[in-house]
């Protein structure tokens, strides 16, 4: 069996879905906090448990019976995520699971100062501490893209601090890709990047976007102090602004910069692309 965790969730939802199309649905478990949120699968035959990274006792009852765990990471920022994700590791292999498939990030390598990073390398320690094989899968960026492009369509201006080159990728395919590893697709260990194959800037996006739309769209550079500035006084808490300044620091150091084939080979096809999600974006 195959069990996949936060299958309420965008990521882990579709994952499942790309499975009920690879697997039969009786092969397929989820474990999630609100069953009732997953009702729409438990009608197709995919068994449906309750379990939270916070209780163990649970987990192991949500993990009983299978081969193989999907962990889609947490996201509390005021939770102790490594440590949530250590209790949902040591509960995998307590249940036996043989392979613990995992939700990282790429870039998740010291000295990246994105916050998150750290808490992916040390769940990647936790999995290779654990005595049973396992993949990390290191995922491009697939958040929206107005999360780092700013509001762009009403501005004609995309003003965000100095960035650096990203694969931005789309959920929908990293969802297909893992899908495809755990049917058996092919088997990876350790970490390995699942990125679209073209890392892009915002002077690219601004030319991409005005390609799009017919008219200019301008690429403007902000101070960085400049721009939580603007931040606080559009709204946002200044913790938030500073964290998601620490994404902006972290492109232009390089940390995403890296693309590797390995998504496009399990997907037997080209991913979408930068344009292809702005075009998606700009339809909405």
């Amino acid at each position: 069996m195959i069990v996949v965790t936060g299958a309420t969730g965008g990521l882990g939802g579709a994952t499942v879905e790309h499975l009920l199309e690879r697997v039969p649905a009786d092969r397929i478990g989820v474990s999630v906090r609100d069953t009732a949120k997953a009702r729409h699968f438990a009608d197709r035959g995919v068994r449906v448990r309750q379990g939270s990274y916070d209780d163990p006792a649970a987990l192991r009852d949500a993990f009983a019976g299978a081969e193989q765990v999907l962990l889609v990471s947490g996201n509390d920022p005021a939770a102790d995520i490594a440590g949530l994700h250590r209790t949902a590791i040591e509960a995998a292999v307590e249940a036996g699971a043989r392979r613990i498939l995992y939700t990282s990030q790429q870039g998740a390598v010291p000295g990246n100062p994105y916050p998150a990073s750290a808490l992916h390398i040390d769940t990647e320690a936790a999995l290779a501490d654990s005595g049973v094989a396992w993949t990390a899968l290191r995922n491009g960026a697939y958040g929206p893209l107005d999360q780092v492009l700013g509001p762009w369509q009403r501005t004609g201006e995309i003003a965000q601090p100095q960035d650096g080159p990203v694969p931005y990728t789309d959920r929908d395919d990293v969802a297909e890709a893992t899908a495809a590893l755990l049917a058996g697709d092919r088997t990876v260990d350790g970490p390995v990047d699942l990125t679209a194959p073209t890392a892009v800037t915002f002077d690219d996006f601004a030319r991409i976007a005005s390609d799009l739309t017919g008219r200019t769209v301008k690429r403007t550079v902000l101070d960085d102090d400049q721009w939580i500035a603007d931040q606080i006084a559009a709204g946002v808490p200044e913790p938030m602004a500073r964290f998601m300044l620490t994404w902006y620091q972290a492109t232009r150091a390089g940390h995403f910069a890296e693309t590797g084939p390995l998504l496009t080979e399990l997907l037997g096809r080209e991913p979408r692309t930068a344009a292809d999600r702005l075009a998606a974006q700009i339809a909405a």
